[in-house]
């Protein structure tokens, strides 16, 4: 169990891991996949469950029974973690604990893809 929501752990394909994001589109995982890996962590991506189908309702007397509805296809997403299970991003990212193959310390900017460059010179405060 969690100690709080930033630093979550479950088992991922049978390793325990410290979960690093869920609902990750493949781009993005490769993404994070580079950086973590380049930093010595070993990653392990697991398929997100599908949504739990919703059960059918009971009919009221009298009606016939109403077939349950199909569940939604499910969106190709993956949960990413680090066998690390003390890993939690915000320390990490804040702490300057991570680097880019280019030798800058990772930004939060850079993280969330908002920004194509790694520039650690600039505060995040300021970006």
């Amino acid at each position: 169990m969690a100690i709080n929501k930033n630093h979550e752990f479950e088992e991922l394909n049978g390793v325990k891991c410290g979960i690093v994001e869920k609902n990750v589109k493949p781009e993005r995982a490769a993404f994070l996949k580079k950086i973590l890996e380049f930093n010595g962590f070993t990653v392990v991506l697991a398929p997100t469950p599908p949504p739990k189908a919703a059960p059918a309702p009971k009919p009221a007397e009298g009606e016939e029974p109403v077939a349950a509805p199909e569940p939604p296809p499910a969106p190709e997403t993956f949960t990413l973690g680090v066998t690390d299970y003390t890993f939690n991003t915000i320390n990490a990212i804040f702490g300057r604990l991570l680097k880019s193959p280019d030798g800058h310390y990772i930004t939060l900017a850079y993280w969330k893809q908002e920004v194509k460059v790694n520039d650690d010179e600039i505060p995040y405060y300021e970006s």
